[in-house]
């Protein structure tokens, strides 16, 4: 009887087995292969461009202005009979993404269309009346990160702020959050440090996608003078707000030369800091942007023990050692750890970044990484953070517990307001 029972159940395994490798990867698992979110270039085509027609457009948007089938959002409506597409506008990178991070970039003609290409990032990051002067209609058309120091939200506030000015309608094609939009996590913008890495009084993670945070903007009175501008949300279609990237059956296009990926994301939220303090390194340079944590100094064994003791959810750390490729750490042999996401829905970003952060404080106080870097750099860090709460509290020993209480409590208000915005469940 046993033998029979174990032939039998060895026989259905390998019958499973055998589905397994003839389905196509992940289909047994969950929903996302079926899944296919339409972004709001899909669903302004699909209305045959019916709010553009017979006005002057100008478009905002860089090379993730892509529809689902990867066609460009500048393509597509150039190309449009019934669009009268007139000018261009660039953010950080530029509209062709080939500008590196804090580089001005001037304005131009684009190459394929001709077209007037405006930079709203170098000497202006503010539309002005000339860029708009005979236009009806300002597009907005660019993915984002969902973390408040990226800068295409500080252009899409002061381009909305110009268009309440200058009498322009602003239309928001609306995309994903890769972060989920369920994710709202570090301090708030304190106003002191208003910048364009950080405009509005939001968490660093915010939780909402272009389309909702373009509305709160408007209507919570952020722009200048409490300016309203007369606002379009091009809603997405089969966007939940749990969805991470890969569940939305959508291409990933590089928002900015250091996020290849939309799991990048994720890694610049639990890592990005430090980037701006400048005494370690993110992975920048290297092939894994965001996802390494390293410096000629750091013995990666005891940050990693470190960090594993803390047992943080969702993450574990790999001790490692790496030559950065490029910038001014070519050819330094740096030590450092590895940050792998085994469980995403689990991980905490911002209580990984600020874990971090105080290991390197306290596994290596002689080399106190907010105490030894430049001035300027410390105000980056600020500007960046939103506010000197985090880089005072950590270098005077406060934990990181303590810390997250402290923010937990600023952040309750956004999370009421923010519920008046929500364009998805």
């Amino acid at each position: 009887m046993k033998k029979i029972l174990g032939h039998h159940f060895f026989g259905v395994l390998s019958l499973v087995l055998l589905i397994v490798s003839l389905t196509p990867r992940g289909a047994l698992a969950q929903d996302e292969v079926k899944t296919r979110v339409s972004p709001g270039i899909d669903v302004l085509r699909l209305s045959n461009f019916e709010i553009l027609k017979g006005k002057r457009i100008g478009l905002i948007t860089n090379p993730t202005g892509v529809a689902s089938d990867l066609r460009s959002t500048v393509d597509i409506l150039y190309d449009a009979a019934e669009v009268n597409l007139v000018a261009l506008f660039g953010p950080e990178h530029g509209v062709r993404g080939d500008i590196e991070a804090g580089k001005p970039i001037e304005g131009f003609n684009d190459s394929r269309t001709g077209l007037p290409v405006y930079s709203l990032y170098g000497k202006t990051r503010k539309p002005t009346t000339d860029m708009l002067r005979g236009l009806d209609v300002l597009v907005y058309d660019i993915q984002d990160i969902g973390v408040r120091s990226y800068t295409y939200i500080s252009t899409l506030g002061l381009a909305m702020e110009a268009a309440a000015e200058n009498n322009v309608e602003f239309v928001v094609l609306d995309r994903p959050n890769p972060l989920t939009g369920n994710r709202v996590e570090g301090p708030m913008l304190d106003l002191r440090f208003k910048s364009f890495v950080g405009m509005y009084p939001i968490p660093y993670v915010y939780g909402m996608t272009v389309g909702e945070i373009a509305r709160m903007i408007n209507d919570e009175g952020w722009l200048n003078n409490g300016a309203r501008c007369r606002l379009t949300i091009v809603h997405m279609d089969g966007w939940k707000r749990e969805m991470w990237w890969d569940q939305t059956g959508l291409p990933w296009i590089a928002t900015s030369p250091h996020i290849p990926h939309a799991r990048t994301a994720m890694f610049y939220a639990m890592t990005g800091l430090l980037g701006e303090i400048g005494t370690a390194n993110q992975g920048v340079g290297y092939t894994l942007p965001f996802e390494i944590v390293g410096a000629p100094w750091i013995d990666g064994n005891r940050l990693a023990f470190d960090l594993n003791n803390r047992n943080l959810p969702g993450v574990i750390f790999r001790p490692m050692f790496y030559r950065p490729f490029y910038y001014d750490t070519t050819g330094i042999r740096y030590g450092g750890v590895q940050v792998h996401v085994v469980d995403r829905d689990r991980a905490d970003l911002m209580l990984t970044q600020f874990a971090i952060l105080e290991a390197l404080v306290r596994v290596f106080p002689e080399r106190n990484i907010f105490a030894r870097a430049r001035p300027d750099k410390q105000e980056m860090f600020d500007k960046v953070m939103g506010t000197d709460l985090v880089r005072r509290r950590l270098s005077n020993g406060v934990t990181v517990e303590e810390l997250l209480r402290e923010i937990d409590q600023e952040r309750a208000t956004f999370m009421i307001r923010r519920a008046r915005y929500l364009l998805y469940e």
